[in-house]
């Protein structure tokens, strides 16, 4: 089985069926092994019946006791290495459907993180919630047909040549009974792709707007807009309902067919054999045998109805994950090195000019007002930012990622101890080199280094973070397991814990957006002033309206409507501009 740190492979993304085939190549000798054990133990099975037809044919019926005990023996020994095989083929196919499990996670994880901020433009948190809900489990179980589903095709085989030293006629109708068979199922195959895909589409709108509704339930309910958003949500879910009960029929059918044809004809075949034992065209033992390899053609012939309807489910996962991977992300075609020396950032679109080693605050009369120009300060949308005189778009990604970090106000926490969620390092990060890593970046948290951090540089953070308080209250410090997304800590205790992460990362710049909404003002003013003192002489901008915040930047940018409106100090903009008193008085009435 697939380690946890072992490369999953390039998967081959030119389709679902090829997706598939290439999870059975990545694990061939497992496959094999499975298929061996399978098609050994379903053959020993049809075997039960010849070996019973010898001891009634050269034992009992001519009263042979030597034979039959012979015959008999022969039965309880294969019975028992078929029974030992059959654990050993149970056991290799779970190990290839965890396999197939582990390495489809692997792969989309890995891709979503090469995605990077692209990803969201591209696909919904739906649609990769449920490819790692529903899809993943589905395609691994859909490889069963490696396993049983080879092991019945041979089975089959072995069977209907069984059959043929009985009868030519018996042989003909097992040979041709189970294509039959096929041949009226597949049109319902085929029909339980469309269903499944219509389905797997409702689900992961459906599981988009649950996000969303989760996420955005307080401003919801302040706004009086959850009695809309529950009934938009109550008319997805009657419709993915409606194609649920669609799937479930087309379904149904296939079981039913499944188990009743094959009754039907394993039926018409007792009654030819016992019409053949009555016109004494075979004995009393080989009429045994034909009822025992009707028995034992049971299991294939469920396994081959199995294997098709598991296929049919498999192939539609397998399209949904081969088409979130062949999302591309955001093309980086920069070829100029970024400044050798800390630069201004410039940002023609609103006009926010940020001066080298100062702290530079964002207050926009519109909250994504001054989120909009970190992002663009950050590259993570498309703009005409410079950074010094090289356009930010100009400069290889890696290059502004290693040295400019965004920390968004929601950045994702990872479930561990809290040592670990804020950044664990042996030595400190140089000035400068800070990951960018956010939550619309990478699944990483930001940032995180591949070393670990002295003791001395977490306190640092910890302290310029105002975090100490969270640290002594939870039961083994540093050293405590935290939940995701550090939901066992509070809105404040999350924001510091960010902050901390962030400034731990010590980047040349760091763009934070609203690092101090959740705190109490007693706590939000020791927060910017540790901030302003850690940051010192280094290119730090804070978007946020907090008077407490601002009084301590060295400048601040007001911003109307997307653009800077008013530049200055803190005191300074309060005396010459009513609008920026109003949105910073929190006078809403003067805003509007």
């Amino acid at each position: 089985m697939i380690d946890a740190f072992e490369d999953p492979g390039t998967p081959d993304s030119r389709g679902g069926w090829r997706y598939l085939a290439w999870l059975v190549a990545r694990q061939w000798p497992r496959c094999l092994a499975g298929a061996v054990l399978a098609s050994t133990w379903m053959v020993l099975l049809a075997a039960t019946p010849y070996l019973m037809a010898r001891a009634v044919d050269h034992g009992l019926e001519p009263g042979d006791m030597g034979a039959l005990a012979g015959w008999t023996g022969a039965l309880v020994g294969v019975g028992a290495v078929n029974a030992w095989l059959g654990m050993l083929r149970h056991r290799t196919m779970t190990l290839v459907r965890m396999d197939a499990n582990f390495r489809t996670v692997k792969v989309v994880v890995g891709h979503a993180t090469r995605l990077g901020a692209a990803l969201r433009g591209q696909v919904g948190a739906g649609e990769v919630v449920t490819i790692g809900v529903g899809d993943v489990q589905t395609i691994s179980t859909s490889l069963t047909a490696v396993g049983p589903g080879v092991g019945a095709v041979v089975a089959y085989a072995a069977v209907g040549g069984l059959m043929l030293s009985v009868s030519t006629r018996l042989a003909l109708v097992v040979l041709i009974g189970v294509p039959v068979l096929g041949v009226l199922l597949g049109p319902l195959m085929g029909r339980l792709q469309g269903r499944e895909t219509e389905y797997r589409d409702g689900q992961a709108v459906l599981t988009a707007r649950i996000g969303d509704l989760a996420g955005g339930l307080r401003v919801l309910n302040g706004l009086g807009g959850k009695g809309l958003v529950a009934d938009a949500f109550r008319r997805d879910s009657e419709r993915l309902r409606e194609r649920g009960y669609r799937v479930g029929a087309v379904t149904s059918w296939i079981q039913a067919l499944g188990v009743g044809l094959p009754v039907l004809f394993l039926a018409l075949v007792t009654w030819l054999g016992a019409r053949l034992a009555a016109e004494g065209r075979i004995s009393v033992g080989e009429l045994v045998s034909v009822y025992g390899y009707v028995v034992a053609l049971g299991w294939p012939v469920a396994f081959l109805i199995e294997m098709g309807h598991q296929l049919s489910r498999g192939v539609v996962a397998a399209r949904r994950v081969v088409a979130f991977l062949r999302l591309e992300p955001e093309p980086d075609t920069g070829t100029r090195d970024a400044p050798a020396e800390p630069s201004v950032l410039y940002d023609p679109a609103s006009g926010v000019r940020v001066l080298p080693g100062r702290l530079t605050a964002l207050a926009g009369s519109r909250p994504t007002d001054a989120a909009e120009v970190v992002d663009r300060l950050g590259r993570y949308t498309p703009s005409e930012a410079t950074w010094g005189d090289v356009p930010l778009s100009d400069i290889p990604l890696p290059q502004v990622r290693a040295r400019i970090l965004v920390a968004e106000a929601e950045a994702d926490l990872f479930a561990g101890p809290l040592r670990d969620v804020v950044g664990d390092q042996d030595t400190p990060p140089p000035r400068g080199a800070g990951n960018c890593a956010t939550s619309h970046d990478s699944p990483a948290p930001a940032g995180r280094h591949t070393g670990a951090v002295s003791d001395a540089h977490l306190t640092q953070a910890i302290h310029a973070a105002a975090a100490e308080d969270i640290i002594r209250t939870l039961p083994d410090g540093l050293d405590s397991q935290v939940a995701a997304q550090a939901s066992d800590l509070s809105g404040g205790q999350r924001q510091r814990v960010r902050l901390t992460r962030a400034l731990l990362a010590a980047p040349e710049v760091l763009l934070a957006v609203e690092p101090t909404s959740a705190l109490d003002a007693h706590t939000e003013a020791t927060v910017a002033a540790r901030l302003r003192d850690a940051r010192e002489g280094r290119t730090t901008v804070v978007a946020s309206t907090s008077p407490l915040v601002l009084d301590r930047a060295d400048t601040v940018v007001y911003l109307v409507d997307g653009k800077a409106a008013a530049t200055g100090a803190h005191r300074e903009l309060l005396t010459t501009e009513p609008g920026y008193r109003a949105l910073v008085a929190r006078d809403e009435e003067a805003v509007r």
